[in-house]
């Protein structure tokens, strides 16, 4: 393909940092790109992301791709909506990150030796209904901005603690100041955390095809394809108290001629309810399904999470019908 294409991306310091990962795959294979940065109203304000809805980091750079100002569109995949834009593909997943929470603590603790009444700050309300729901008397401050600004809160001693994605931290170079990584026993991510999502439209098959041979990994869309299948499901958006983490896992199969090796596709599920109180109620589930059946799997992890009563989430973020 010889001519130049262009990837549209927030300008961000993360942002930036993902896209170029695309660019830099795209340019290794021979193609010519260029990064257009696009403004979006998520970077424009300083709202808590709850208030001013799904997709504020996606809309602008959707809208630039369908008017063919840019010819891709990279995404950190946990702020896409779960409803389809008409006329934009998911052309490729790339490798995912490590998916984890990352814990930045004072004095270098971790969770457990933060005392009681510790000032811990995120934006997300996922991760305040787990950490509410640890019992730990941790006080959970609402904070927004990039990730320096949320560091400073620690360094400068406003806060005790953050939590934020441990990708975003690797992928800027600065894993150095997690002082704890959060098992997702304690604190399951956001459903596609990590992960990145490259968009383009529907009938730029060229570019399509493109993209899913050199930038597509496998079990990392099955993976997340299985996690935003329960999200939706749950009619939930990307800022409500909902966390999957999904993993492709080797599995035997007995096939009256002996076992062959088969890939599977595991699924953990959390959803919050009461997240405007003190005591907060976690509803877990976990399945297995085959790699081919991943958007089954996060339907049906999802009916049953409706089963055990996450029917009444009603946190920020919801989607309306």
């Amino acid at each position: 393909m010889t001519r130049t294409i262009r990837i549209g991306t927030r300008g961000s310091a993360l942002a930036l940092t993902q896209t170029g990962t695309v660019a830099d795959a795209l340019r290794k294979a021979g193609q010519e790109v260029e990064i257009v940065k696009v403004s979006t109203p998520g970077d424009r304000s300083s709202a808590p992301i709850a208030e001013i809805g799904v997709g504020v980091f996606t809309s602008a750079l959707r809208e630039a791709l369908l008017n063919k100002q840019v010819d891709v569109a990279v995404h950190s995949y946990k702020d896409l909506p779960t409803a389809p834009e008409r006329g934009i593909v998911l052309a490729a997943v790339p490798p995912r990150e490590d998916p984890r929470d990352a814990l930045i603590a004072r004095d270098g603790l971790t969770l457990g030796e933060l005392p009681s009444g510790a000032r811990i700050g995120t934006g997300s309300p996922r991760r305040t209904a787990q950490l509410r729901a640890l019992g730990l008397g941790f006080e959970v401050v609402p904070i927004r901005g990039n990730i320096d600004t949320r560091l400073n809160k620690v360094f400068d001693g406003e806060l005790d603690a953050v939590v934020l994605a441990r990708a975003g931290l690797v992928r800027l170079g600065r894993a150095d100041v997690i002082t704890e990584t959060l098992d997702p026993i304690q604190m399951l991510p956001a459903p596609a955390q990590g992960a990145l999502a490259v968009e383009c439209r529907v009938d730029d098959v060229d570019i399509e095809h493109l993209l899913r041979s050199i930038v597509d990994d496998e079990a990392t869309r099955a993976a997340v394809t299985a996690e935003r299948a329960m999200l939706a499901a749950l009619e939930a958006g990307c800022s409500a108290p909902v966390g999957a983490l999904a993993e492709v896992v080797e599995d035997y199969e007995d096939t009256g001629a002996g076992d062959r090796v088969v890939e599977r596709v595991s699924l953990r599920g959390v959803a919050a309810a009461g997240l405007d109180d003190e005591s907060v109620q976690l509803l877990r589930a976990s399945a297995v399904a085959g790699k081919s059946e991943a958007e089954q799997l996060g339907r049906d992890l999802a009916a049953e999470l409706l089963d055990l009563g996450a029917g009444a989430l009603s946190g920020p973020g919801r989607e309306s019908r």
